[in-house]
């Protein structure tokens, strides 16, 4: 790239495998498409980041369950056609180089070369779909430029507890990455891993090592060189590419800190819904400067019959009769019906609303309608679209306890219901 010459910015959404961790919502979806916020999905959060950074040529990658993500693609990011932006969705494919599925991060990447190339980049944005945060990628990149390296990673302050959940740079004084470390082990001594005092800025005092984000910047002619050639057998970023890349390449560590959140289980999903509903919560959804874009669905205003509503979220769309609702996040096309409680609940909402015709076949079979009905009772509970509860049902109210794992129409993580997408509770029903 010249001097001066403007970056031609290639971003790549990492959409993740099967998504085990945050199963079963992610039964029928891939992660990237699993809803958020009540009329959100997780695919927003870095899509939305790369176009309010005003990098609008955008590629996903997916191979899991990914129907569902095309059809939001497709209904959400269309740009003018003057723009030249995009936001394209690449699944694994069989061509006559590669035959097989992605085998990780960095293959993924690999394989579709041949697309990527077409936009001609100087530089790509590696991003991950499973988090949460705001980052001007803008910024990312101008230090990126300015620090002269070749490969950039995004990393965060975290406290010694926490380190041993990721992958730790050691760095110097310039902010240069000279050493890799994945997930060291909570007895390890890593002391001399410490952030240096002359890069810490206004870092908190407690968070003395930095952890790796998961989204990189790349030159585009150093991309390639680290994932062919020697390295064509390698194939996942952060455990291999960006530790052999260290001492051969020039990267730089960009701290980031402000709010982050990897939101890749049902605890960390569950958790982070139930944030939003804080006062001030630390991930900020009405900025009118940074939105986070999602479908336009043209849904009417909620109807609120009656209810008892503290620090909660109600999206468009829903009906509302005599509720009482705390904390809890309430999804698009929500049906919640007279004298139920909600506490700590995320409710996915409904894809659509039930015809007349379609009331009377529940009522014929004597099964719920799609939504909640009357005198529930239900708390620390994810309720997946489409789900029909009846009357009087109680959920994760009596103090029963569950193994985690399936138990049919409900699954158990971390003492968390998660009731399925389209599953008929009966009235009466207690889990």
């Amino acid at each position: 790239m010249k001097a001066n010459e403007e970056p031609r910015v290639l971003a790549i959404i990492l959409g993740g495998g099967k998504g085990t961790r945050l199963y079963p919502l992610t039964k029928e979806r891939s992660k990237p498409a699993v809803s958020f916020g009540g009329k959100y999905r997780i695919v927003d959060i870095p899509l939305s980041n790369c176009i309010n950074s005003g990098y609008k040529k955008i590629y996903l990658l997916t191979q899991f369950n990914s129907a569902s993500l095309h059809l939001h693609i497709t209904n959400s990011y269309n740009f003018d056609r003057f723009s030249g932006g995009f936001v394209e969705i690449l699944a694994a494919e069989q061509t006559l180089e590669h035959s097989g599925w992605y085998e990780g991060t960095a293959d993924a990447v690999r394989k579709n070369f041949i697309h990527f190339k077409t936009q001609k980049p100087t530089h790509y944005i590696i991003l991950s779909g499973d988090q949460l945060y705001k980052m001007d990628l803008k910024a990312f990149m101008d230090a990126h430029i300015k620090s002269g390296s070749d490969i950039t990673i995004a990393t965060t302050a975290v406290n010694r507890h926490d380190a041993s959940g990721f992958g730790i740079m050691k760095i110097d004084n310039e902010n240069r990455v000279k050493e890799f470390m994945e997930k060291p082990k909570a007895d390890l001594d890593i002391s001399s891993w410490k952030i240096p005092e002359e890069a810490r800025g206004t870092l908190p005092a407690e968070k003395e090592y930095l952890a790796s984000m998961g989204i990189y910047i790349f030159n585009a002619d150093t991309m390639e060189e680290c994932l062919n050639g020697d390295n064509s057998k390698y194939t996942d970023f952060g455990k291999e590419i960006l530790p052999l890349a260290i001492g051969k390449k020039k990267i730089s560590s960009y701290v980031f800190d402000g709010y982050w959140e990897d939101i890749g289980t049902i605890k960390s999903f569950y958790d982070a819904n139930i944030a939003l509903t804080d006062v001030c919560p630390e991930f900020d959804i009405y900025s009118g400067e940074k939105p986070i874009y999602t479908h336009m669905r043209n849904l009417p205003p909620s109807k609120i019959n009656k209810a008892t509503i503290n620090s909660s979220l109600t999206s468009e769309g829903c009906i509302i009769t005599d509720v009482s609702l705390n904390k809890s996040v309430v999804g698009v096309r929500s049906i919640i019906e007279n004298g139920t409680v909600l506490d700590g609940v995320i409710m996915m909402g409904a894809d659509y609303y039930d015809t007349e015709s379609e009331k009377e076949n529940y009522a014929k079979k004597g099964e719920p309608f799609t939504g909640i009905g009357k005198n529930c009772q239900i708390s620390k509970c994810i309720i997946d679209k489409n789900a029909r509860i009846g009357d009087n049902v109680k959920i994760n109210v009596s103090g029963n306890k569950y193994e985690d794992g399936d138990h049919g129409s409900f699954y158990s993580a971390d003492g968390i219901i998660v009731i399925r997408k389209g599953a008929v509770i009966p009235s009466g029903t207690e889990i």
